[in-house]
């Protein structure tokens, strides 16, 4: 004979809301087993000498409620061998309730049918009591689970389970992520009962406003002000959309991926500039700004039907998640030159293995001082390199050489530009040995010149006097001064 477990739901609040077929089944119930026994109903009928066992012990045995819901659902089963069994459970059966979700998949396996008898969902007592029409955009969240990626702010949002004021805790401060802290919340208890309390607060007294029990959840009404909406990457997407849009920016809709490119150089090198810095607020705004270069390159792609934003993004975690298998595979990778040499074989087998040129792809969208900073790297793995400095300053001296020759001899401009460009490639090798980044060291001396030329104007403007004014021998003693005082 097949084993059996009846679950019904014992409602949101008091008996007055209690199925009357729900009613007539807890009643003539022999071998009854509740989640808790902490529920107005079982308290009424415990006056009407209603027989059952709960698992309010359980949850006293252990720290975690995965293990409280575990040993719940192996006990059911265990007892619906000898018997069939009822289970009763706040609420509905099938909102919110793990050990019910453990029994739909666990009967099966065990030779036992898991049958839904019904029960009264709290949210239908939660959306009269806050007037509010799921239809509108609704979403229900587990209080004892929630991460900020799951709220949808534009939705009505009912948190449940926030039975604590540990739990109340952890939810004030994850939608404190997302909401200002004094944003108006609404903490409700035994919904539609003669026991229900709602009380508006803000969000940051939550967690010590009132007392909270297993009957608690917290609304969240959809947010209005489009600036808290800021945040939400939803947001983002549908004002640059609205940009390039009939109605949008003329400056916007002209763009092109063409045009596009000088602006990502430029945004890219001032965040380079803040975190040289070491700048906070000016590394969020760049980055927002090198952000706005891929949000705008992508919508193009949308509007042209190529791509969207949405295509980035998974080929983006893809990719993450492909190359990294020490992190969500089967592989170990014991340090950072072992990812990189599993990167790199997962990257040959991504290509096809086909036969190329080591130095295909290597610096691959790097201005080119950094592309010949990468290019010499690979060279150097295979030994295409000189293993002492000397030779490679020899070779400086030489490129100097042949410049100083093209200049005085010729004069013709592209062979003065090669031997200009060997001479940089040269330097760039000689950094590489010294282990200075070229650009990095470029940058230095850039902002260097700057400093202490802008000394030179405050001098100059000091005396009353343009720049131009002096000459080049008086501007070299500016020059020296500002050397002195560090700049």
């Amino acid at each position: 004979m097949t084993n059996k477990i009846l679950i019904i739901g014992l409602g949101a609040g008091d008996l007055d809301q209690l199925p009357l077929g729900v009613y007539k089944k807890l009643k003539q119930e022999k071998n009854l087993y509740l989640r808790t026994k902490e529920h107005p109903v079982v308290a009424e009928l415990e006056k009407e000498g209603l027989q059952f066992q709960s698992f309010d012990d359980v949850y006293e045995k252990h720290d975690q409620f995965s293990d409280v819901y575990e040993e719940i659902s192996e006990i059911l089963l265990a007892e619906a061998e000898k018997a069939p069994v009822t289970y009763g459970v706040p609420g509905h059966p099938l909102i919110a309730e793990r050990t019910v979700q453990l029994l739909l998949e666990r009967g099966p396996k065990r030779d036992t049918e898991i049958e839904i008898g019904g029960g009264q969902s709290f949210l239908d007592a939660m959306f009269q009591s806050l007037t509010i029409d799921p239809i509108e955009g609704f979403q229900l969240l587990d209080g004892t689970a929630l991460s900020k990626e799951d709220l949808l702010l534009k939705s009505h949002t009912i948190i449940g389970q926030v039975y604590d004021a540990f739990v109340a805790s952890d939810v004030k401060l994850t939608l404190m992520e997302k909401l200002p802290d004094d944003y108006e919340i609404y903490i409700v208890t035994a919904a539609g009962s003669s026991e229900e309390v709602i009380k508006k607060v803000p969000l940051y007294e939550l967690d010590r406003e009132m007392e909270l029990s297993n009957l608690t959840s917290v609304y969240v009404p959809p947010v209005e002000n489009e600036q808290i909406l800021y945040k939400d990457f939803l947001k983002l997407r549908g004002i640059i959309s609205e940009l390039r849009g009939p109605n949008g920016c003329p400056w916007d809709k002209k763009q092109t991926h063409q045009t596009l490119k000088k602006y990502l150089i430029e945004e890219s090198y001032e965040l380079l500039e803040a975190i040289d810095n070491d700048d906070i607020d000016h590394m969020i705004e760049e980055l927002g700004d090198v952000l706005l270069q891929v949000m705008l390159h992508a919508q193009i792609g949308e509007d042209e039907g190529y791509f969207t934003i949405d295509d980035v993004i998974e080929g983006l975690s893809a990719k993450m998640v492909r190359r990294h298998p020490h992190v969500f595979g089967d592989k170990t990778a014991e340090d950072e030159a072992e990812v990189l040499k599993n990167w790199q074989e997962i990257k040959e087998q991504e290509k096809g293995g086909a036969v190329k040129s080591m130095l295909e792809g290597a610096g691959k969208g790097l201005p080119n001082l950094l592309k010949a900073y990468e290019l010499q790297k690979e060279a150097a793995k295979v030994g295409f390199d000189w293993k002492t400095v000397a030779p490679i300053l020899d070779k400086v001296k030489e490129e100097i050489e042949e410049l100083s020759e093209e200049i005085t001899g010729n004069g013709i401009q592209e062979d003065i530009q090669l031997e200009y460009g060997d001479l940089l490639f040269a330097l760039v090798n000689f950094a590489r040995h010294y282990d200075i980044n070229p650009e990095e060291a470029l940058n230095k001396a850039n902002r260097k010149f700057m400093r202490r030329f802008a000394y030179i104007e405050q001098k100059a403007a000091e005396n009353g006097r343009s720049v131009d004014d002096y000459t080049l021998d008086e501007l070299d003693a500016f020059w020296e001064e500002a050397k002195t005082q560090g700049l």
